[in-house]
């Protein structure tokens, strides 16, 4: 039987297309630099304590996309389309379903830095006395200079001599010789002149009554925009009216506000204003006053209780609390009377400054009796 040999089939080169390669080393390498991209982000968040912040990482589309393909969505719209959706040549059509997105661009508004840092900062220069007097000199000397050079030029007139009967010989010299009584009625009569003019200057720049009586009450109430200055008297007997009448015409005065809470044995006065008024009415408070003044009035109060109390019971105020509050609490200075504690408390409460009250009944019950 004859058999055919096995014969072995001729084999030909295969070569690869030019480029194969390249194409695999550069999608390898690509794909490793992602990675390690994802991992340093992860490591960024997780050190930052972000977590949401891992979604950055994922800046590679969950499709594999060979090289070269175009992919139907890119990755950085992947976060604003639908999950699910198709996308399709068909529905960039539809225009309803992308409404927000349109084909202008938008430009923000370039603003301007609110500080410009190119300026140098300049401080203010605050002269002494002495520095201001001699700047003043200087330009009195300056103003002087410029009217002698006018006269010099002959853009103006030379001005008169100032002629004294001091200096009158030295000035007028043979004039004042040949008729020295004519020479004098001269001379005075220019004394009087310069004198009426001096006068007339004064007056026009001194202030009418209006603007005198508006400058005082300016200076009285003074500014109070960053904060308004608040004290707390604690007076142990305020039944003498003319005592009264003094407390509530110096608070009219210094256009101070507040009120005066009458209680037994505890009198709380509370005062709001600027600092210089508060300077004033408490020295009026603590010194001007003399609230150990027997009166009619505390005579005979006096006389209903025994003689060892009205002995220990001396009157005199005491300064219970000063500071500053950012607004004012009271309005024009009042008078209550408040026969309970409970009472008086509930006044303050009504304004919001209780703690005056529980600070000046506290120091009255600690006080140790005179």
């Amino acid at each position: 039987v004859s058999a055919t040999p096995a014969q072995r089939p001729k084999r030909t080169f295969r070569f690869h297309d030019k480029g194969k390669f390249e194409k695999i080393a550069q999608r390898l390498r690509t794909k490793a630099q992602l990675e390690k991209l994802q991992a340093e982000i992860s490591q960024a968040a997780k050190k930052t304590g972000i977590h949401t912040s891992t979604k950055l990482a994922l800046i590679t589309p969950k499709k594999e996309v060979k090289e070269g393909d175009i992919p139907e969505v890119e990755w950085w719209d992947s976060y604003i389309i639908p999950n699910g959706m198709d996308v399709k040549a068909t529905d960039l059509l539809k225009r309803e379903d992308y409404f927000g997105i349109t084909n202008l661009v938008e430009h923000p508004a370039q603003l301007s830095p609110p500080v410009d840092s190119d300026l140098p900062v300049t401080l203010g220069v605050y002269l002494t006395k002495k520095e201001q007097k001699k700047l003043r000199r200087q330009t009195r000397r300056e103003a002087q200079k410029e009217l002698q050079e006018k006269v010099r030029l002959g853009l103006m007139p030379p001005p008169e001599p100032k002629v004294r009967i001091s200096n009158l010989m030295r000035v007028l010299g043979t004039e004042a010789v040949q008729d020295p009584t004519k020479v004098e009625a001269h001379v005075r009569a220019q004394m009087a002149k310069r004198q009426k003019a001096h006068e007339e200057a004064n007056a026009a720049r001194k202030l009418t009554v209006e603007q005198r009586k508006a400058k005082k009450v300016k200076k009285l109430k003074e500014d109070i925009s960053q904060g308004v200055h608040i004290a707390v008297y604690r007076v142990r007997n305020l039944g003498n009216p003319a005592k009264k009448f003094k407390i509530e015409a110096n608070a009219g005065q210094l256009y101070l506000t507040g009120v005066v809470v009458l209680h037994k044995d505890v009198n709380v006065v509370v005062v709001e204003g600027g600092p210089k008024a508060q300077k004033k009415f408490k020295r009026l408070m603590l010194h001007r006053i003399k609230w150990d003044e027997q009166t009619s009035n505390t005579k005979g109060d006096d006389d209903e209780e025994s003689d060892e109390e009205s002995v220990k019971k001396t009157n005199k105020c005491s300064l219970v609390w000063e500071g500053t509050a950012k607004e004012r609490s009271f309005g024009e200075m009042k008078f209550k009377q408040c026969p309970t504690e409970n009472m008086a408390r509930e006044h303050f409460k009504k304004h919001g400054t209780e703690h005056y009250w529980d600070l000046a009944l506290s120091e009255s019950v600690l006080e140790p009796t005179d």
